[in-house]
């Protein structure tokens, strides 16, 4: 039975606006006897069911016409049809994006909508909702890894509005979605753009000629198959000739952080410290900053800086930050190396993007010590070679590199207010507090 709530909204259970819960999960090619392989029909696992949309980047199995024959029993995936994980992660929406052929494989189970109470497109608006996502949870069982039953799920209680708001209020959402998606689209063409350059950056350099014209234009050397007189040879590979390759330890003086043990947190001296979560590639989270005790000598010893770099030791090995004074009165712990420039010659933004682009090809790997944890002591950190422009061309390298970071963060910016509108929108039309009229447009 449903019942009326308010503004046109009937609460439902899920098993009446789905006719159809099409739920392989368990089946594998082993057991109907055959295997993987031998045609081209993806298998949608949750790997490849991503919240808001089915990621064919994802690496899938591909099945033979006569596996699909053998497994898809129940019928056939159908564009609009929503493809639903029912754990790990619990939870991720889809809409199935067109009329191909898929086999619903590890953990992902297809939402028919009965269409007389119920818009694919709206429902699949709705399941995203935080109302919704939270009501999962609560149903959900296991601990360390969520999940819920399909009988359990149908039993889940949502919102239905009118078909004509449905279709109004999906139409209005997925202008946003699609907004969402191109704002996500133009961020990976930058950091494509800047992969492409840190590589041209940090193998080429940027022209003398163009710093001599001290109009603030850049261009890079030619490629040693252009100039092979410009370059030479060197232990991080072919560089330009006016480069050198210096240990990190001749240009930083590297001071590993405070140890962690039971009595570090009596509350006595407490202060503030990062960890390994609170470094992350070119930025430091405040947000992980945790608090301990630092003695006198402590806080002289592991002290933080503008312009010192902050060095993972372990976990995302070689992830570095710079510390941009964030905050007063920051220390660090002991799974961080502080790097400190020794002169000027060496210039910490310079630096920064380097350690990136060294993790990204390898310079790290043979100074990784393997245990049963990979990670980076001081001594083979500071064994490491880096590469030492001019300072001139360091801070050019750096800020070309910081402006097209910039644009990045500008557009990260504008889709965390896309997300941030549509969830406003989400909590506004799919609860009914506010009404839509047939007749509006998508425009609201």
């Amino acid at each position: 039975m449903s019942k009326f709530v308010n503004n046109g909204l009937r609460r439902v259970r899920l098993n009446q606006v789905i006719r159809q819960f099409m739920d392989f999960r368990g089946r594998t090619p082993l057991k109907l006897d055959m295997e993987w392989g031998g045609g081209e029909i993806r298998a949608l696992s949750a790997n490849n069911v991503q919240m808001g949309r089915i990621d064919f980047s994802k690496e899938a199995y591909l099945g033979s016409d006569a596996l699909y024959q053998r497994w898809m029993t129940k019928g056939d995936c159908e564009k609009g049809d929503v493809a639903f994980t029912t754990e790990a992660p619990l939870g991720n929406v889809a809409q199935i994006p067109d009329g191909e052929r898929y086999i619903l494989s590890q953990r992902v189970i297809l939402l028919k909508a009965n269409k007389a109470i119920a818009e694919p497109a709206y429902l699949f608006q709705l399941f995203q909702s935080e109302a919704f996502q939270a009501e999962l949870v609560r149903q959900s069982t296991g601990s360390t890894v969520l999940g819920i039953q399909r009988a359990r799920l149908a039993r889940v209680e949502v919102d239905i509005l009118p078909i004509p708001q449905q279709r109004q209020i999906a139409e209005i959402l997925s202008t946003v979605d699609e907004a969402i998606e191109q704002a996500e689209a133009l961020i990976v063409k930058y950091q494509q753009v800047k992969a492409g350059l840190m590589h041209d950056l940090f193998t080429r350099g940027l022209s003398p000629e163009a710093s001599a014209k001290g109009d603030g234009t850049w261009t890079l050397r030619p490629t040693r198959a252009q100039a092979p007189q410009l370059y030479k040879e060197s232990p991080l590979g072919w560089i330009p000739k006016e480069w050198e390759v210096i240990r990190i330890a001749d240009a930083f003086e590297i001071q590993l952080g405070k140890m962690l043990n039971k009595f570090a947190k009596t509350g006595k001296l407490s202060a503030s410290y990062l960890g390994n979560r609170a470094v992350q590639w070119d930025f430091v989270d405040i947000s992980a900053i945790e608090v301990m005790d630092f003695n006198a000598y402590e806080r002289q010893k592991f002290s933080l800086l503008p312009g010192d770099l902050l060095v993972c030791e372990g976990g995302d090995v070689g992830r570095t930050a710079m510390w941009r004074g964030e905050m007063d009165g920051c220390y660090y712990q002991k799974a961080i190396h502080r790097l400190r420039p020794k002169s000027a010659d060496a210039l910490p933004a310079f630096m920064l993007r380097f350690m990136r682009f060294a993790r990204d090809n390898g310079f790290f790997r043979e100074f990784t010590s393997q245990s049963s944890i990979a990670h980076l002591t001081q001594e083979k950190l500071g064994s490491i070679g880096t590469l030492l422009p001019s300072l001139d061309e360091q801070k050019r390298i750096a800020d070309r590199l910081d402006s097209l970071d910039g644009v990045i963060q500008t557009e990260q910016s504008k889709l965390a207010k896309l997300c941030h509108q549509k969830q406003g929108l989400m909590q506004d039309l799919l609860t009914g507090r506010v009404r839509v009229n047939v007749a509006e447009s998508a425009s609201i």
